[in-house]
């Protein structure tokens, strides 16, 4: 299926379904700033890891967790790098995996579907730039959107995401018991969005 109809399905998700979705994005994404972090020394992954745990904690068992969306969205801008005086490929995914969380948490304050969904934009296109970056003298520019679109990696992303909105379209609820099996599910499957393995520091 295309990208396309991947975002189409991921608007026809539940809201709870949706914030899952995009969280489970997310989680697929901060390695990269992991990597990025462990490789310039710029910026602290905690408080991305700490948002994650939040989230999951929150989405768990809303009723009874209280969770500052705006304060955790302060603490993963005050980590977001720049592309300036940071001269390395590396940066960009590591900014893109900054700009999904506050994305998410945006949506969380706002109650906004459509943040949700722009997670699932924001890795698909964090993708496609990383291979634009890495290929784009090899293949050429006539030919670089046709390679992307059949590049391994954004393969591998469109196919995750259509499996993700496949299992979440089965499950009949957003509870604890469901989190841990995608936190299982995240584990099991040790590669961020870019195959990056996921055995950097938390």
């Amino acid at each position: 299926m295309s990208q396309l109809d991947t975002f189409q399905r991921i608007r026809e998700l539940p809201r709870e379904q949706q914030i899952v979705m995009a969280l489970y994005l997310c989680e697929r994404m901060v390695p990269n700033y992991d990597f990025f972090h462990q490789l310039t020394g710029f910026g602290d992954s905690k408080p991305l890891h700490g948002t994650l745990n939040a989230c999951w904690d929150w989405v768990a068992n809303p009723k009874k967790t209280k969770v500052n969306f705006a304060r955790w969205q302060e603490k993963v801008d005050e980590q977001t790098p720049s592309e300036y005086g940071h001269d390395m490929l590396g940066v960009y995914p590591a900014m893109d995996a900054c700009t999904a969380l506050s994305t998410l948490l945006q949506g969380l304050l706002d109650d906004n579907a459509s943040n949700f969904l722009d997670v699932a934009k924001i890795s698909q296109a964090s993708v496609a730039k990383f291979i634009e970056l890495n290929d784009a003298e090899e293949v050429g520019t006539e030919q670089l959107k046709e390679h992307v679109q059949n590049h391994e990696l954004m393969e591998y992303e469109v196919a995750i995401q259509q499996a993700m909105i496949n299992f979440l379209e089965q499950q009949p609820a957003v509870n604890k018991a469901l989190v841990s099996q995608l936190k299982m599910m995240l584990k099991d499957e040790g590669v961020s969005n870019l195959g990056l393995a996921l055995d950097a520091e938390e």
